[in-house]
């Protein structure tokens, strides 16, 4: 890698610990790859025995916000955090929807074939670029690729981009929900699985036999999210992401899949014949033409799978509620091992009906059946950012785990410890300190986050506050010692009054926040600390104290307010 005038020998490297644990994610993700291997390979081998190997593969999107390096710099709230804890909405945000087939903007553009050369220098191939939904954002994405080199490649393009912004004086924000009121950013996991035989086992086949194998790796991945939904959840949970899931955009915390309105149809129609007699004289769903269909399937990628967290669309799957700034190794790690862990069961299953006399096309289709009825509540066609939905999701059952500390929690399951340690990915040690460590780093960007609001309260937000008070008093003394009606300065005394509320209510609650913080800090136990800086410091807080000096900032002077506002990071090139 080079760096200026430097270059940087980096050598692809497992971390151990001296007992032989784990201490990253590459050791992991790359033994919950060769357990999915070898488990899609065994149930490959009921429609193909040439098959020696599956590779999973991944398609990254990057989402990210680019500013002015100056403006960037006057905000000490994303320099400390990577996110404006302040700042009142532009009167133009994203509403217009004319920003995502809008032209790049020039210098932008000049910093992306920059950090794209640099790219391809390292073997990172690169392939789109384009803006995002929102002001300031933009995406690019590669060529999928095997899952370990992809992720890789998406470490190693975070630093890129971060470097190479810096040339162009812009900075890249890579936090999930840099500003409130617009589209966060995510890193949408295009996931599947290839064979060495060059077969994409999520992709419709042109024979009755290759069909039966894509609905076979079809199936088992939705009960693999069905039944491991929660597991999915922790492998996104961060504190940046809570801000992300369910706002502008994104989907919401809860697990559900969507797949288009042709493949409901054919899962419903396996679904139908629960109960019956299946026979090699029924043979309809075995003959999925599913190939003549291709052009329908496609329709079905539409916007609506925006909303889902986890998105069929055409040929892969598309987990859609990864956050921008995450290592994908994590999203991978536990994508890989369910499904893994699924199709184990899938193959003792189907083994069992065959040792009974079924044949094994029928028993295939048995257990598909099974695995189609007993995984169907995940499904979900609708708006996922819809109230109705939440309300829907719970009388299905589904989990909606809002908050990070709570969503850890599924690490440290007795399910959790099954299904990582009988796959050799992770054991309950480690399970155990990852849990530790991302509770600890949640604590601490909570903690960042509730310092910094404290800090420009008082040094940034108040001090302009009060000298435009101060302004207004004056104004008001003079206009009544000039004898003045009152209606001549009735519009000034009608601010003051407004913007002394809001300086007296920030007061208020920054010191509160302050004494909940101390709170919080006292306790020893890492989850019960978790949970309190969300429910004690960040929930009865931030948005409060938020409000209160959004409404500042429209309310004084532009000439005395320090920070940058919002209309200038976005619109400003």
């Amino acid at each position: 890698m080079e760096i200026g005038t430097g270059k940087t020998l980096c050598i692809p490297t497992i971390f151990v610990s001296y007992t032989g644990e784990s201490l990253d994610y590459k050791a992991p993700l790359l033994k919950a790859l060769a357990s999915l291997d070898k488990a899609a390979v065994d149930v490959c081998h009921y429609f193909d025995k040439n098959v020696g190997k599956v590779t999973a593969t991944l398609g990254w999107e990057q989402e990210y916000f680019v500013i002015d390096e100056g403006l960037f710099n006057a905000r000490p709230d994303l320099v400390m955090s990577g996110r404006t804890v302040f700042g009142h909405a532009p009167a133009k945000g994203q509403q217009l929807e004319d920003l995502y087939f809008g032209s790049i903007p020039e210098r932008v553009y000049a910093f992306m074939r920059d950090f794209e050369n640099e790219a391809y220098k390292l073997g990172i191939p690169l392939r789109t670029r384009h803006n995002e939904v929102a002001p300031a954002q933009f995406e690019c994405a590669p060529i999928f690729e095997e899952v370990s080199v992809a992720v890789d490649h998406n470490m190693l393009l975070m630093d890129i981009m971060d470097r190479v912004a810096r040339r162009h004086k812009l900075r890249v924000l890579l936090h999930e929900k840099p500003f409130a009121g617009i589209n966060g950013s995510g890193k949408h996991n295009n996931w599947s699985m290839a064979t060495d035989t060059g077969v994409n086992l999520l992709a419709p086949g042109k024979t009755p036999k290759t069909n039966l194998m894509f609905l076979t790796f079809f199936v088992n991945t939705i009960k693999a999210v069905y039944d491991y939904s929660d597991i999915l959840r922790a492998a996104i949970a961060s504190a940046g992401n809570d801000f992300r899931l369910g706002a502008n955009e994104a989907p919401p915390a809860i697990i559900s899949v969507f797949i288009g309105e042709y493949l409901s149809k054919v899962l419903a129609d396996v679904k139908e014949r629960v109960g019956d007699k299946f026979d090699e004289q029924d043979e309809a769903i075995l003959k999925l033409d599913l190939h003549r269909s291709i052009p329908e399937l496609l329709l079905d990628n539409t916007d609506r799978n925006r909303t889902s967290p986890f998105a069929f669309t055409g040929n892969k799957f598309e987990f859609r509620a990864v956050g921008s700034s995450a290592n994908c190794a994590n999203a991978m790690i536990s994508l890989n091992s369910i499904v893994a862990e699924t199709l184990k069961k899938f193959k003792k299953d189907v083994d069992s009906l065959i040792e009974k006399g079924e044949k094994k096309e029928i028993a295939i289709m048995h257990v598909i059946r099974e695995y189609v009825v007993g995984s169907e509540k995940v499904l979900f066609e609708g708006d996922g950012y819809s109230d109705e939905w939440h309300h829907e999701a719970e009388r299905r059952g589904l989990p909606n785990v809002r908050t990070t500390p709570l969503a850890l929690d599924a690490m440290v399951t007795e399910k959790a410890k099954h299904l990582f340690e009988t796959n050799g990915v992770y054991t309950h040690i480690e399970l155990e300190a990852r849990h530790e460590i991302q509770l600890e780093m949640y604590i601490k960007r909570v903690q960042i986050e509730a310092r910094i609001m404290g800090e420009l309260a008082t040094s940034h937000i108040l001090p302009p506050a009060i000298k435009y008070q101060n302004t207004l008093i004056a104004n008001i003394r003079g206009m009544k010692e000039l004898g003045l009606p009152a209606n001549f300065y009735s519009n000034q005394q009608a601010i003051l009054e407004q913007i002394s509320t809001h300086i007296a209510k920030v007061s208020e609650l920054v010191q509160k926040m302050i004494e909940a913080r101390k709170v919080a800090n006292a306790i020893s136990d890492t989850r019960t600390k978790a949970i309190a800086y969300n429910s004690q410091v960040k929930e009865p807080f931030f948005d409060q104290i938020r409000y209160h000096v959004d409404k500042l900032e429209l309310l004084v002077d532009d000439k005395e307010w320090v920070l940058s506002k919002y209309r200038e990071m976005l619109f400003l090139r």
